[in-house]
């Protein structure tokens, strides 16, 4: 069947792609979670000077206030076996549900907490609920979404998490201490709502052996178009996959599991290492260390979050275009200069030289950086995430690529504390700066190019011995 593309239509609308309106409200209502994600990392950023100042009916120490950020994590990693568990067992609709429950309590808590270890703990509980949705999200989105707009949907989960760092920093500064848990509470209120409405997968309820329901939930993501031909080629990749055994060993003994899992892995040390979550978390205090007089550290974070939500929408439209390696490839150079930059400027800084004249230096790069780290580093990993793993293998290989990224997570920022502390703000940033540069030559040699490939091609492309001689050139095959 051939279909006529409309003139100067836009990609979104691209009529090779059948049910794009469900698929799209299906990928906004599952991501929305994603805001109050964004507004739980950022909390501390414009948070932690007002727990230290006078006026918090909260008193902490610096200390204290810092370990906010800890406890986040430390939640996020003990929940590792409860979302392994319940993606699987319950679905990833379900479990995006929960974790919506379990959220709205512990902002509840947040809200009325009067003292630092109420927060604690309701952080705690926050990471394993943020732990299981940012797990069940990318793959539902991975697994309803038509392969040729399948980047640009598990896009959204990023984007929304920068809307929420956006608001975060524009009403953290600025508003009263009770307000940002009610947003997020609202947030997640209206998500459940619309969300409990949505079909779960056609690819998890096959995997139960709910033929009916699965093909069901095709033809509503699909607006019934081209249905019986790519439920034919869903359920022969699932046969193909009962082979397998789906063990946690099996992730590091079969090659295209272990490419997979060690391609996540690194992605995501990519995305730590260059910093991203320590400004996020710690960027009114880098900027008030840098001392410039040129802005005040609140606009900068609320300009800070805007960039990086432009930078990753734009991304968006063009990773399903351009592709996902070379958006990685220049995204790893440029933030590199970026942190660099930095770098040599608290260095000098150290050494006590005059900086006066260039103390608008910082909130340029910090600028620049985000600009350009979300571009590729920012965005990517999240899309790959949703399309690398075998159906098998989705639940352990997400939960321990997420695991390794709070790990990471946690490793970075008492990197960061320890370096900042004991040498000088600009080491950490030496260091961070070298990494991300080595990021784009592992990225050319070792990351398959995934655009344009349906899931099992992609596992096809793992199998082979060498990741950057294959060219991206998918099946001409008509859904």
């Amino acid at each position: 069947m051939t279909v006529v593309e409309p003139v100067r239509c836009s990609r979104i609308m691209n009529t090779n792609v059948p049910g794009i309106f469900f698929q799209l409200l299906a990928a906004l209502l599952v991501n929305i979670i994603a805001i109050t994600d964004g507004i739980t990392l950022g909390w501390t950023a414009p948070l932690i000077p007002y727990f230290i100042s006078e006026e918090s009916h909260i008193k902490m120490t610096i200390h204290e206030a810092e370990m906010m950020e800890s406890w986040l994590l430390y939640g996020a990693i003990t929940g590792l076996p409860v979302t392994m568990f319940l993606v699987d067992r319950i679905g990833r609709k379900k479990s995006v549900l929960v974790s919506c429950c379990v959220l709205s309590i512990c902002w509840i808590l947040v809200a009325v907490a009067t003292t630092v270890h109420i927060i604690y703990g309701a952080r705690f509980v926050m990471g394993i609920g943020l732990n299981m949705a940012y797990v069940a999200m990318p793959m539902y989105v991975g697994e309803i979404a038509h392969k040729n707009i399948r980047g640009l949907l598990s896009s959204f989960t990023f984007i929304f998490m920068l809307l929420g760092v956006l608001i975060i920093y524009c009403v953290g500064t600025y508003t009263p201490y009770y307000v940002p848990p009610t947003i997020s509470v609202a947030l997640l209120v209206i998500q459940f709502v619309g969300f409990i409405f949505m079909p779960e997968s056609a690819y998890y309820l096959l995997s139960k052996g709910k033929e009916e329901e699965a093909r069901a939930s095709l033809i509503k993501f699909r607006n019934g178009i081209g249905v019986e031909d790519e439920f034919k080629e869903m359920k022969e990749a699932y046969e193909n996959s009962k082979t397998e055994k789906g063990r946690i060993q099996d992730i590091f003994l079969v090659r295209s599991y272990r490419k997979a899992i060690l391609t996540m892995i690194f992605l995501n040390l990519a995305q730590l290492l260059s910093s991203y979550e320590i400004f996020l978390m710690n960027l009114h205090i880098i900027l008030e260390e840098a001392g410039s007089t040129y802005i005040s550290p609140g606009i900068v974070g609320i300009v800070f979050s805007a960039v990086t939500l432009t930078a990753a929408a734009a991304a968006a439209t063009v990773v399903d275009k351009f592709g996902r390696k070379i958006l990685m490839i220049i995204s790893s150079f440029l933030t590199a200069i970026c942190l660099l930059c930095i770098a040599i400027y608290f260095h000098l800084k150290v050494l006590e030289y005059d900086l006066t004249v260039v103390n608008w230096l910082p909130t340029v790069a910090v600028m620049a950086y985000a600009l350009s780290f979300k571009f590729g580093l920012g965005i990517v990993p999240i899309v790959l995430t949703s399309e690398i793993f075998a159906p098998k293998m989705k639940a352990i290989g997400m939960t321990l690529a997420d695991g390794m990224y709070v790990v990471s997570s946690i490793g970075a920022l008492q990197l960061y504390f320890f370096l900042r502390d004991t040498y000088g703000m600009h080491v950490p940033f030496y260091l961070f700066a070298l990494f991300t540069f080595f990021a784009g030559p592992y990225v050319w040699l070792f990351v398959p190019e995934t655009k344009g490939k349906t899931l099992d091609e992609i596992q096809d492309i793992l199998k082979e011995k060498r990741i950057f001689m294959i060219k991206n050139t998918p099946k001409n095959t008509q859904t």
